[in-house]
């Protein structure tokens, strides 16, 4: 198809129109790249991407991920004029309560976009993520009779994101893995929200990206025929690179007064919208204006992108008819699987087992869940190790192996996170990574999105505790689980033997409406055989259970989550029969049980309550209540062999019992 310049020209200038005109409508915004970038969004949107806007999550679409989200309109406006249910009334709303158009694109509440994309260089990783599932999904499901999956991931990036260190992160890890079905637009503007970027800046990206193992073109950013032909080499780019195009651009173009300049990037310019608006030949009389002849354009494109769907959905029913199983496969992708459905796969452990750590416990409930969810993926950032989260039966990912399911971050633990979430917005495959829990702080941005876009990512976080020993208080995340908690939406599970790792595990997978963080020990820990376990693993689907129940008038309730718990059972057996044991692995989903249940394993009337943790106390005095006290380390923790740190720091059965004496 020829490319028609002049209606994409046309294009361009009115989608500046509705991004100067949402923004001052609502006084709050970007100006700046809806308006630097709109040539490009215009040769996306109105030419190159391949996508339908009647379905949204078309398996076989093309990916765009706007990365730099503060320059939301940029979307709305490509998203609008190509015919996805997004009014004009909605691009009225933009930043408006309860608006299909927020300040920053998010998902699940826009058709169209791909992934919630606000802080910068978040949606780069996300793209990874994206080309990564694809080229997993290609592995699997493609034949040599039919290729259903061969999409683009097209991610646009400004020098913000560019700058951010999970953007380098996650390119490194791009270009290792030869990952060129990913094409990353840089707008490269020259400019910062503070002042111009060389203010910051000084770096030949180019050189960089090449160095790393990316193809790298330049092109002017407002010459459509120069975008279209750079966009068309690069989608068709098989050499084993991925793709960078620097589009040369000016920020807030067609705002004179601010063009160019740090003070197009925000809301600046709108003051200038009715001379802006006259210099792009938009009516005076007529706001939000889109001619009918851009709008006859893109519903003719969009009934070729529809066509394009059709034809796809052809092969699609004959590849489903010709491969029945790998259909059965693909389907199931939509759903979780049942925690009992799960749990059915792992053996009991046997009472004498001897693990290394709930840790080790770990490794082994993963190997049959492997097993039962092929499409369960698993990743380390370089810790595999000491982790111990491979999948044994299967090999890794790698430009050779693209059907492996176990990914080597390398020490990237934040750009892991965002590469994950981009995996968990594609929707085929169930990521789960891992790393030791003090390094959560490394890839916490990360995954607070994805407890905000309720994204079912695991993460498998080992090393929990003062447990570390001589490691040290550098690696001793005494805040961390505490810190973690406070998160919305983010299931923290830290169970306290191995048929309470297999309860989590299966309480993670079954989980699809946001994330699961499982914390493991490096410390042994005992089985809790007096426990049937069944009680155990049932016990964490639900957050809380009694674990030993007393046999005489209840006097004392002593709560305890993960290796503390076996301390907790020690310390009721010295304090008497009127002692209950409450094992508390997930305050979360504890907290989404009935009030019955929790009254029933927590009943008010029993105020005498200790909690033991080896960690900060702060989160437990909901649990304790005004009577009861606390057994933790509201300090750092210090290098000694573990038994050690733990006799120094408190956290024994004597400090458990005389706790409860003493109330």
């Amino acid at each position: 198809m020829t490319l028609p310049t002049d209606i994409l020209a046309q294009a361009a200038n009115q989608a500046r129109g509705l991004a100067i005109d949402a923004i001052h409508k609502c006084s709050s915004g970007h100006l700046g790249l809806p308006l630097g970038a709109a040539e490009v969004g215009a040769v996306l949107y109105g030419h190159a991407l391949v996508h339908n806007p009647d379905q949204p999550r078309w398996l076989n679409r093309d990916r765009f991920v706007l990365s730099a989200g503060h320059g939301s309109m940029f979307l709305y406006s490509w998203l609008h004029l190509s015919g996805y249910d997004l009014s004009i009334d909605d691009l009225k709303s933009f930043r408006q309560l309860h608006s299909k158009t927020p300040g920053h694109p998010e998902f699940r509440e826009t058709p169209g976009v791909e992934s919630t994309t606000g802080p910068l260089g978040q949606g780069i990783g996300n793209a990874v993520g994206m080309a990564v599932a694809g080229k997993m999904a290609a592995a699997r499901f493609n034949t040599a009779e039919h290729a259903i999956f061969d999409y683009r991931v097209v991610c646009l990036a400004g020098d913000g994101c560019m700058q951010e260190g999970v953007a380098m992160e996650a390119v490194e890890f791009a270009g290792h893995q030869q990952l060129d079905n990913l094409i990353l637009i840089y707008d490269s503007n020259d400019v910062t929200l503070d002042a111009m970027a060389d203010r910051t800046q000084s770096e030949n990206t180019a050189a960089r990206f090449k160095a790393i193992g990316w193809e790298v073109q330049t092109v002017d950013g407002h010459d459509l025929t120069a975008i279209a032909k750079t966009f068309k080499k690069a989608r068709k780019a098989k050499g084993g690179k991925p793709q960078l195009i620097i589009a040369r651009t000016i920020i807030g173009k067609g705002i004179p007064e601010v063009a160019g300049t740090a003070k197009g990037h925000g809301e600046g310019g709108a003051k200038f919208a009715d001379s802006a608006r006259a210099g792009l030949g938009l009516p005076a009389d007529e706001h939000f204006h889109v001619s009918d002849e851009v709008r006859a354009y893109f519903a003719a494109h969009k009934k070729r992108l529809i066509r394009t769907t059709n034809k796809w959905q052809k092969q699609f029913k004959a590849w489903s008819a010709s491969n029945p199983d790998q259909a059965a496969l693909l389907n199931s992708a939509k759903g979780a699987p049942g925690a009992v459905q799960v749990l059915e796969k792992i053996p009991v452990f046997p009472g004498d087992v001897k693990h290394g750590g709930t840790r080790a416990a770990g490794r082994d409930v993963l190997q049959p869940i492997a097993a039962e969810l092929p499409l369960l993926i698993g990743g380390s950032a370089d810790l595999y190790g000491s982790t111990l989260n491979y999948i044994a039966a299967d090999k890794d990912f790698d430009a050779t192996n693209r059907g492996g399911r176990n990914i080597r971050f390398g020490i990237r633990e934040h750009g892991m996170a965002a590469i994950a979430n981009g995996m968990a917005y594609d929707g085929l495959f169930r990521p789960s990574v891992a790393t030791f829990l003090v390094f959560a702080d490394y890839s916490r941005p990360a995954m607070r999105l994805a407890a905000l876009a309720k994204l079912p990512v695991v993460y498998i976080y080992t090393h929990d505790s003062i447990g570390v020993g001589e490691d040290g208080p550098t690696h001793q995340p005494v805040e961390t689980i505490s810190s973690l908690r406070l998160i919305p939406n983010f299931d923290v599970i830290r169970p306290g033997d191995a048929e309470e790792v297999a309860g989590a595990y299966a309480a993670a997978l079954e989980r699809n409406d946001g994330p699961t963080l499982i914390a493991l020990s490096r410390q042994a820990v005992p089985l809790m055989n007096e426990v049937p376990a069944t009680v155990r693993r049932e016990g964490v689907l639900k957050g809380g259970y009694i674990a030993v129940r007393e046999t005489s008038a209840l006097t004392h309730i002593l709560l305890a989550s993960g290796s503390e718990l076996h301390l907790a059972v020690a310390a009721a057996k010295e304090l008497g029969s009127g002692v209950r044991v409450v094992s508390l692995p997930s305050f979360e989903r504890f907290e989404r049980q009935t009030r019955e249940y929790r009254e029933s394993v927590l009943p008010v009337a029993c105020q005498k309550r200790v909690a033991v943790e080896a960690g900060v106390t702060a989160l437990w005095h909901r649990y304790v209540g005004p009577i009861g006290t606390l057994v933790g380390i509201d300090r750092f923790g210090l290098s000694a062999p573990g038994p050690v740190v733990f006799k120094e720091l408190g956290i024994t059965v004597e400090a458990v019992v005389a706790a409860a004496r003493a109330l």
